[in-house]
């Protein structure tokens, strides 16, 4: 080998074969789910069905919240210049950051600190968790994964804290988010989980590392993004001024998803 050469664990490229973490896709079409894969690509090993579940939950949870995302806004802004897709998109996933969709790993953080130190102190998970939101108010620094700007009680939180219980994932981390829930609830403060709290809490129970953790937002918001994306080039003119709060529905009506897919 020269000193130039490298190793990757990820994927074999050779002749008529195409293999991730040794699997040969060809396999795996048709047989996993798209989420499967993604667990596959980052843990190197296929999950089990209820984690496929569960992981596939979480990227429909975060597919789309409307066009006033930061990421949205700033895909069909540059959407109505004219520019290619793979630029708009570009565009908006470059607007996912520390206050947008960021939230995940800064929540992941907190709780395998305050995990750790609830195991490595042996208190209890409403003495750890008081603990963490009065560091937070001394140190000035906002707790991400709670509250909401729309939802007072985010319906996506308690669906994904359903699947984990039914994953087996529903352990010290779930608990610890909705202690510091109710510690806020203690101070007088209503501050739901909202689905990036869910989120991170999932993702610890499942042993992610916090650095992917904006990876699975991401991953979650590029079919929004690309459907809005493709709305303004094909509905809107162009180098239109883009007003946020003067937008209105006229999709669907609410509808029940059929009961073949339940």
């Amino acid at each position: 080998m020269s000193d130039h050469s490298w190793s990757t664990a990820v994927t074999r490229i050779e002749p008529n074969s195409v293999q991730l973490r040794g699997y040969p896709v060809d396999q795996l079409m048709g047989r996993v789910s798209y989420a499967d894969a993604v667990y596959l690509a980052l843990r190197g090993e296929l999950p089990d069905l209820a984690t496929g579940k569960l992981i596939d939950a979480m990227l429909v949870s975060s597919v789309d919240h409307g066009v006033t995302p930061p990421s949205v806004l700033t895909a069909i802004t540059v959407a109505s210049t004219g520019a290619d897709l793979s630029a708009c998109v570009a565009a908006g996933i470059l607007a996912i950051s520390k206050w947008h969709g960021g939230a995940i790993e800064a929540c992941m953080r907190t709780l395998l600190v305050a995990v750790e130190q609830q195991q490595k102190k042996g208190r209890s998970t409403m003495e750890t968790a008081r603990a963490v939101i009065d560091f937070a108010k001394e140190s000035n620094e906002r707790l991400s994964g709670f509250g909401h700007r729309i939802h007072t009680s985010d319906p996506r939180t308690q669906r994904l804290f359903e699947l984990a219980a039914e994953a087996d994932q529903a352990g010290d981390y779930l608990d610890m988010i909705q202690g510091i829930r109710a510690a806020f609830l203690e101070k007088g403060k209503d501050l739901p989980i909202n689905v990036d709290g869910a989120m991170a809490a999932v993702l610890c129970e499942l042993g992610f590392d916090s650095q992917l953790a904006n990876a699975f937002f991401i991953m979650a918001r590029v079919p929004g993004i690309v459907s809005h994306v493709h709305e303004e080039r094909t509905r809107q003119k162009p180098m239109r001024q883009i007003h946020p709060d003067q937008y209105t529905y006229d999709g669907p009506a609410t509808r029940d998803v059929p009961s073949d897919r339940i």
